[in-house]
């Protein structure tokens, strides 16, 4: 949640910032997506350290240097400013996901795994839900320096908590042991290094057909995700007219809608039907492609210019995205072999996020070259069903991808 009330800031600032420092859209859009350029990059690097030193490790760094690039951002004093330090939060962040996915996995059985997801992966859109008109507030009533300085400080007291209570299960002293058995019988994630090398499980996945399924349908995920994250507010505000503090309001709607079918259909309902006996892989498949299929109600946004059906349209395609989002973030840790969940976490997030940078960037001059945000959702709408295709036809079952393979030393045979 902290994570992302960082990243929306930005656009919640939008406005003011493009008054203040005469920023184009174009020029709005490159700094909408610089966030991306640095988090997508440093995906699979971020997975392959996650995966060598460990959850605890990985993220108390991580939560110290977001903390410290959202108080940069604070301090900027134009475009360039601006610029380096969204780039400076996409380094501090690029482990974020995969560290919880990865955490998510050690923790829970698999018939829990969904809507324990489900609520990491819905405290994203919460964050918009208590983030935007917090961040709205004290922008028109402070300036939108105090909106970063706001997300500075909830960011320190994250990395506080985390520092102090999280370990990885055998590693906690609090865990009962029967908890811990519980936990580790009922298919939780080993904890410990690849059997591969962190190269050779990297290339090895980069091969596997099941993985780019993954990450293609997490694609068009994350491109229709950023588009709204980055894009609502200021649509709201150029073609829709409204205030900053009434978009916001308005904002709220879809972002609130979106938290409760994360948990409660991507997340509660998939371990109410694997509970019950139904297929597993056929439950998660589904339930994905039916989150995808709700998000192509992004369409419909461009066939009306009334703000409450426009707020309707975006409501169904958020809440579609958010069932899409926990599933497809339970995925690595349900396919990856021992010690590589971060690593295929990273693969996804890493492609994912290059959509997600393209998006607003896209979507900026999309807008300035047509004065109107429909051929931005059409785009979307398009890469929407390619990732519909690539789920159904690509990734096959939900099932572990099987360990690499590795040359013995002494033989040079093949052994497992």
């Amino acid at each position: 949640m902290v994570n992302y009330i960082d990243r929306i800031t930005l656009s919640i600032a939008a406005p003011q910032l493009s008054d203040a420092f005469h920023l184009s859209a174009g020029e709005m859009g490159i700094l909408f997506s610089a966030f991306s350029w640095t988090y997508a990059l440093l995906q699979i690097p971020a997975g392959m350290v996650l995966d060598r030193f460990g959850v605890t490790r990985v993220g108390r760094w991580g939560t110290a240097l977001w903390a410290l690039a959202s108080a940069a951002t604070a301090m900027t004093t134009g475009f360039v400013g601006l610029l380096s330090a969204r780039l400076m939060l996409g380094v501090a962040e690029a482990p974020g996901l995969s560290l919880s996915a990865k955490a998510t996995g050690y923790w829970f059985p698999r018939k829990e795994r969904a809507l324990a997801t489900a609520i990491f992966d819905a405290s994203a859109k919460f964050a918009n839900v208590i983030g935007v008109p917090l961040i709205a507030i004290a922008v028109v009533s402070l300036g939108w320096r105090w909106g970063f300085g706001i997300s500075a400080v909830l960011s320190l007291l994250y990395f506080v908590g985390f520092f102090a209570l999280y370990r990885d299960p055998t590693a906690d002293k609090r865990l009962d042991p029967a908890e811990l058995a519980y936990i580790q019988d009922g298919g939780s994630a080993p904890e410990g290094e690849a059997t591969a090398d962190a190269a050779g499980m990297l290339g090895y996945l980069l091969t596997n057909v099941k993985v780019w399924g993954l990450t293609i349908g997490y694609v068009a995920y994350d491109y229709a995700f950023y588009l709204f994250l980055t894009w609502l507010p200021s649509y709201l505000v150029q073609t829709m007219h409204m205030s900053i503090m009434k978009s916001a309001a308005f904002t709220v709607i879809p972002w609130g809608f979106a938290t409760l079918t994360d948990t409660l259909i991507g997340g509660w309902l998939i371990d109410h039907l694997i509970g019950r006996g139904r297929d597993e892989s056929r439950v998660r498949k589904a339930i994905l492609v039916l989150g995808l299929v709700m998000a192509l109600a992004v369409i419909g946004v461009t066939q009306t210019t009334d703000p409450i059906w426009a707020i309707v349209w975006i409501t169904i395609s958020l809440g579609g995205l958010s069932i899409a989002g926990p599933v497809t973030w339970s995925m690595p840790s349900l396919i990856a072999p021992k010690g590589g969940v971060g690593t295929v976490a990273g693969i996804m997030n890493c492609v994912g996020n290059v959509a997600g940078a393209v998006a607003p960037i896209a979507t900026g001059f999309i807008v300035g070259a047509t004065h109107s945000f429909s051929y931005a959702f059409w785009v979307a709408g398009t890469i929407i069903v390619i990732g519909i295709l690539s789920i159904l036809f690509v990734m096959g079952p939900v099932e572990a991808v099987p360990e690499p393979r590795k040359k013995s030393v002494q033989t040079g045979d093949i052994a497992a």
